[in-house]
């Protein structure tokens, strides 16, 4: 969500400015600006829609300057419109933000009465106002940023630009993720390290609470209660060649291609000999539940977990919506486990969850994306999916990613409590050692899936089915299809058919069924038999046994190879992401960016 860059630099910036934010475009928005300060004059250029507006209007209209701030925004309040975009000023002041103001009402209506009306529907023009309503009474650009953050309630990343300071930005961060990058003579901010990858390597990123005084020697850090902090510089290696699309037409389809590679290295790293390589800390022989927290795919990924721990470890477990689970406040066993599942690290419910539960259990582990992200760095074990660079907004092998860390996890805790003999386990890592060629087996099925598709384009509605582990896919699979496509699309337990979904059945409603041959398969059939007594349609996704035992049962079939159960969830998210990329691509739609979604969800 939102990407903010500021640059205190030795040359031009606007152009450099550019070229952050569309390293930034995967986050998700729907207008950009920037602002400089050029011969101590400040201004700024904001255009709706995607970046190259912006570029255009840069060409008629541009802003020289050395120093300057850049924001693509995704809207929380107010319509995409220029008035409504970022960068937002107020007399000598500019500032771009990530995140929401959660007090903004009553700050409107306190400054209003005193005389600075809001000119915008945004909550970030409260920042800009309190902070020019400081400059005007003959505060410093420092006093006035520290006087304005201490009056702000939420979450936020802000970066503030001053007119007649060439050399100076300040930096704040409550909630939403940002960085400092450090150059020769130069200095940055930035949402994420993507952003800044081009212009250094050399990071620091602000603890929660921190705000920092910018200036091209360095960058002054102070704590939430204002104390100088002294937070480590780090090292980042970022391939800028993970953010190039590489020949594909787009990045999710780079994306998907990418999985074999992707799962065959995390395999490497989690792996060592003939036996599991995770950290000794990750002793699960004590414990008694586990509770899996996480938004969206995420979630998705936590539930067919739920089958793995269980079945394999005997191991409880609880899966919760981030978003509803600190709201709840559900009784936490202080002996239990709770793990966080986000391919950015910043997913703010998430964040929020683990923050709830910090205390309360005997540990915090993060499974995420980004080992430098806020919910690695809180949590007290973070393990890393090692997907790289996902830009696409909706995930593919960030999922893949999760799933197998999760599976990993779920067979050291079924060898900590004695449930998976040595020989079982060697059995099972080969099974997941051979998944990257399981994975190139089922993109080989692009084809095939992209002709299914285009008759899907035409759909208004589609249900997705499967049991056991098969049915979080399920899930997965329509709310990948909403995403890309638009096409309303819902997932179910197949057992739930009768229960309701089979209301909706007729000729225009296809059903896609994931059902590998297991020992559900039959009940499965009987369900999609159901549904041709109704002139449904069946896109079956199976093995080549499930294919011959289906017969004329299914319009459609998509052959995987078979898999054990513990692989088949992951080898099943391939066809399921295919289904709805192919589809978005025949109905035309914005596939890397779909319309109001961002990748990173740094608001509740």
């Amino acid at each position: 969500m939102c990407g903010i860059v500021g640059i205190l630099g030795n040359h031009e910036v606007a152009p450099l400015l550019v070229e952050a934010l569309k390293r930034l475009e995967y986050r998700g928005y729907d207008s950009a600006g920037i602002a400089t300060v050029h011969d101590g004059r400040l201004d700024r250029r904001r255009a709706v829609g995607k970046l190259v507006n912006l570029s255009d209007l840069l060409v008629h209209a541009p802003l020289p300057g050395k120093a300057g701030i850049g924001h693509t925004r995704w809207a929380t309040h107010g319509a995409a419109t220029v008035e409504n975009a970022h960068p937002h000023r107020a007399g000598r002041v500019a500032v771009v933000h990530n995140g929401i103001i959660e007090n903004y009402r009553e700050l409107r209506a306190e400054l209003a009465a005193d005389g600075y009306p809001p000119a915008t529907e945004t909550d970030t023009e409260t920042v800009a106002l309190l902070a020019a309503r400081a400059l005007e009474r003959g505060a410093s650009p420092r006093t006035a940023a520290a006087g304005t953050l201490a009056r702000l309630r939420g979450a936020f990343a802000l970066c503030f630009l001053f007119e007649g300071e060439d050399d100076l930005m300040i930096a704040a961060r409550r909630g939403s993720p940002l960085a400092i990058g450090h150059g020769s003579g130069e200095m940055f901010v930035g949402s994420d390290a993507i952003a800044l990858a081009p212009l250094t390597d050399r990071i620091t990123y602000l603890d929660e609470g921190d705000w920092a005084v910018v200036t091209r020697a360095g960058a002054e850090i102070r704590d939430a209660a204002g104390r100088l902090a002294n937070r480590p510089e780090t090292r980042i290696e970022i391939d800028s060649v993970r953010v190039e699309k590489g020949g594909h037409k787009h990045f999710m389809a780079k994306e998907i291609a990418e999985q074999p590679v992707v799962l065959a290295d995390a395999l490497r790293h989690y792996l060592r000999g003939d036996g599991l390589g995770l950290p000794p800390e990750l002793d699960f022989a004590a414990v008694p539940r586990l509770v899996l927290v996480a938004c969206g795919t995420a979630h998705y990924a936590c539930q067919v977990a739920r089958y793995w721990f269980e079945g394999l470890a005997g191991l409880p477990v609880e899966v919760d919506i981030a978003s509803e689970f600190r709201y709840r406040d559900p009784p936490l066993d202080p002996a239990a486990w709770a793990v966080f599942v986000s391919q950015s690290g910043e997913t703010a419910d998430t964040l929020a969850a683990l923050r709830h539960v910090r205390g309360r259990v005997a540990k915090v582990v993060a499974v995420v994306n980004v080992p430098t992200s806020s919910i690695a760095r809180e949590a007290d074990l973070a393990l890393p999916i090692l997907a790289g660079v996902e830009v696409s907004v909706a995930s593919s092998k960030g999922f893949t990613g999760q799933l197998l860390v999760l599976a990993l996890m779920a067979l050291r805790a079924a060898a900590d409590r004695g449930r998976l003999p040595p020989a079982a386990l060697a059995e099972a890592l080969s099974g997941l050692r051979g998944l990257p060629g399981l994975l190139n087996h089922a993109l080989s099925l692009s084809r095939p899936v992209a002709a299914i598709a285009r008759a899907l384009s035409e759909a208004r509605d589609v249900l997705f089915l499967g049991r056991g582990p098969m049915y979080p896919l399920a899930l997965e699979g329509a709310l990948k299809l909403k995403e890309l496509s638009y096409i309303h699309a819902e997932g179910y337990a197949s057992g739930e058919l009768k229960h309701g979904p089979i209301a909706l059945v007729d000729e225009h409603v296809p059903v896609v069924v994931l059902a590998p041959r297991d020992t559900l398969f039959d009940k499965t059939v009987s369900n999609m038999q159901e549904v041709r007594a109704r002139g449904g349609r069946v896109i079956l996704v199976t093995d080549r046994a499930g294919a011959e035992a289906a017969g004329a049962d299914a319009a459609e079939v998509l052959v995987l190879p078979e898999a054990a159960p513990l692989v088949a969830p992951i080898l099943y998210a391939v066809p399921v992401q295919l289904l709805a990329y192919h589809t978005a691509v025949a109905k035309g739609t914005d596939v890397d960016q779909p319309r109001n979604l961002a990748k990173s969800v740094t608001v509740e």
